[in-house]
């Protein structure tokens, strides 16, 4: 097979009008980020969406262009002017984050968080911490960083707490490497750089352990994952780890555990390690929306990776529809419920702390389900 790739440098020395590129990665992944200018066309697509482009070269982006090779082929064999991004995505983020170096300082970025950013970032991190009392005194946490803009953005929270702190307690950035692509890992350790993230990386081979694993290897993933966290931040002294995820991720996990897990729960803003005896997980992240991370993050002219995964090109688990759009459904369903009402977010939010134990017809608690019948009779009172 001969393969016909194009580099971003070379794409630049294109006339604008000369070229198309389309983005065949799937729409979370577009959503984290993508090239401006490109068109968004599914893999499934683009074939019948190409006629549009027959008078250009369209130039075929995924994520670390593999699989865009073979649509461009396939491109190519039905008479189009079709190459391959080299590296995908990922290449043109690495040019980013090396061209914009001197852009914007680290000072910038924390004085975005001080003044643009303040009502909607900073004030709500500092509310979820006292809501939920996820910081004290002598605290020891692990920040966790997987190198997307929510780990990163709460890492540069939690510098920004330190230096307002009313009590003592220490902060460790930590960078697990699972098994990164080396434009990944290069990413991330460039990002850390220019945010002065002073980074901890250790390194395990995780995605190596998981890649042959047919059923949920990316649920097996994400648990080996947490684990390897808890045990290396416990040796670090830490008694803590806070992990990155945000407002729209807890609602977004409410409705999927209601409508795929036919079950009532949420993503807690904090809870005990049952395997690491005096750890706990913490959410700081709990109260702030996504939309407002993005902006922060096009504000300051950052580049992130989506998925940090090396086999997300080619592994079929990560590649497979059905699994990426179980949760674009649940988001897509929430954007339309808020068309019709505009407080729906913030009433899923809210379910969860207004559970009617009364109107329920079983609960689990500690992992004994309760089944209302079990005190009925005991309770005659008339309604």
């Amino acid at each position: 097979m001969i393969i016909v790739e194009i580099t971003i440098d070379a794409i630049e020395e294109l006339d604008d009008d000369s070229y198309i590129i389309i983005d065949i990665r799937n729409n979370d992944e577009i959503s984290k980020g993508a090239i401006p200018g490109s068109v968004h066309i599914s893999k499934h697509d683009i074939q019948n969406e190409a006629v549009k482009y027959k008078d250009k070269k369209i130039i075929v982006c995924c994520g670390r262009g593999v699989i865009s090779q073979d649509v461009a082929l396939e491109l190519r064999e039905s008479g189009y002017d079709a190459v391959s991004l080299k590296g995908g995505y990922v290449s043109y983020v690495l040019k980013r984050v090396g061209e914009n170096e001197s852009v914007y300082s680290a000072e910038d970025v924390e004085m975005s968080i001080r003044k643009r950013f303040r009502k909607r970032i900073w004030c709500k991190f500092t509310k979820a911490i006292n809501t939920y009392d996820l910081v004290k005194e002598g605290d020891c946490i692990a920040v966790c960083i997987s190198g997307g803009k929510d780990s990163m953005l709460m890492a540069k929270l939690f510098q920004e707490l330190k230096h307002h702190n009313k009590f003592p307690f220490e902060v460790k950035f930590l960078v697990m490497d699972p098994g990164y692509s080396p434009a990944n890992r290069r990413v991330i350790e460039e990002n850390a750089k220019r945010l002065n993230i002073p980074v901890t990386i250790f390194e395990s081979d995780i995605f190596e352990s998981v890649f042959h694993v047919e059923k949920s290897p990316c649920y097996l993933c994400a648990r080996m994952r947490r684990g390897h966290l808890y045990s290396y931040a416990k040796e670090l002294g830490c008694n803590k780890i806070a992990l990155g995820h945000h407002y729209d991720d807890v609602i977004e996990t409410i409705l999927m555990g209601m409508l795929y897990g036919a079950q009532v729960q949420t993503m807690m803003p904090k809870l005990h390690s049952t395997n690491f005896e005096g750890m706990e997980l913490i959410r700081p992240m709990y109260l702030i929306r996504e939309d407002d991370i993005k902006a922060w993050r096009d504000a300051n002219d950052l580049y992130f990776i989506q998925c940090a995964c090396k086999f997300t090109d080619t592994c079929s688990t990560c590649d497979n529809e059905e699994n990426q759009s179980k949760r674009l459904e649940i988001k897509r369903l929430i954007s339309q419920l808020k068309e019709v009402n505009p407080f729906v977010e913030g009433n899923i939010f809210k379910s969860v702390e207004n559970v009617n134990l009364d109107t329920v017809v079983a609960y689990k608690k500690h992992g004994v389900k309760h089944h209302f019948l079990g005190g009925y009779d005991e309770n005659t009172c008339s309604k």
